[in-house]
């Protein structure tokens, strides 16, 4: 197995090379970027299909991703990807004192608790908050600000108080729409969506899944809703709202139908 990523690392520097890729020659960090993404989210399709050969090869794509920059670093001798898995490792046997060392953990959650407090002994940031990054899908960042602002008790309660929350946002939204205030719809928008996000929390669901979930839904059904209007003949372009509005409940019924609810 050693031998097959050695060979694997030497392909990348390789296609770096002088005799190598042209393409390949050119990239840089900010280019990998959305390669990274890219590969991540394939990773998760395949995980969400249960598609295994599918999830095998995802998965070698990703890891060349970390084989390509870690290549890019090495020629600027900043660190090769040798460097990347000895800090891996050491930050592995470090988080996992109940594991290689002398703490124990009777269950999943003092193990979290023992992995978060080394972590924190590892970092000089007080606001673990800002770890979170960026570029992450909205609704996966605004869940993980969640539950970092709740390790230090900043938190609703209940999800009955979150509902409330956001039951008030919303209104502070429609007053917003009434008010014809762009910038105010757009930033209570945000404080919908950021509440929503707590909501999925409080009821153990993954926020970014879901929403993913909802709008394959919706192609679902819409591709059904289409394929019904074919067969009658009719192009959805020319057909009213009502007209759609049928097609789209006969198609959720179907739905609804082969999945036995």
């Amino acid at each position: 197995m050693k031998k097959r990523f050695n060979d694997v690392v030497e392909l990348a520097r390789r296609l770096r090379g002088p005799q190598g890729c042209p393409w390949d020659r050119e990239q840089t960090l900010d280019d990998l970027k959305g390669y990274v993404l890219e590969e991540a989210y394939e990773v998760i399709e395949a995980i969400e299909r249960k598609d295994i050969p599918e999830l095998k090869e995802e998965l070698g794509d990703l890891l060349f991703q970390v084989v390509f920059a870690s290549q890019l670093l090495s020629e600027e001798g900043r660190f090769s990807v040798d460097d990347v898995i000895h800090e891996l490792h050491l930050k592995l046997v470090r988080r996992h004192p109940h594991v290689f060392g002398e703490e124990t953990a009777e269950n999943a959650a003092e193990a979290l608790r023992i992995w978060q407090g080394q972590k924190k002994k590892e970092t000089s940031r007080k606001r673990s908050i800002v770890e979170i990054p960026r570029s992450m899908p909205a609704l996966a960042r605004a869940q993980r600000v969640g539950e970092k602002a709740s390790h230090v008790g900043f938190d609703w309660e209940r999800k009955e108080d979150v509902m409330g929350k956001l039951k008030e946002e919303v209104a502070e939204l429609e007053r917003e729409m009434e008010n014809g205030n762009r910038a105010g719809v757009e930033r209570e928008w945000g404080d919908v969506a950021l509440t929503l996000a707590s909501l999925a929390r409080f009821l153990g669901l993954d926020a970014e899944s879901a929403a993913h979930s909802g709008v394959e839904r919706f192609v679902t059904r819409f591709i059904k809703a289409e394929g019904r209007a074919e067969k009658r003949g009719k192009d959805m372009h020319e057909m009213s709202l009502a007209e759609m509005d049928e097609l789209w409940e006969e198609a959720k019924k179907e739905e609804e139908s082969e999945s036995g609810k």
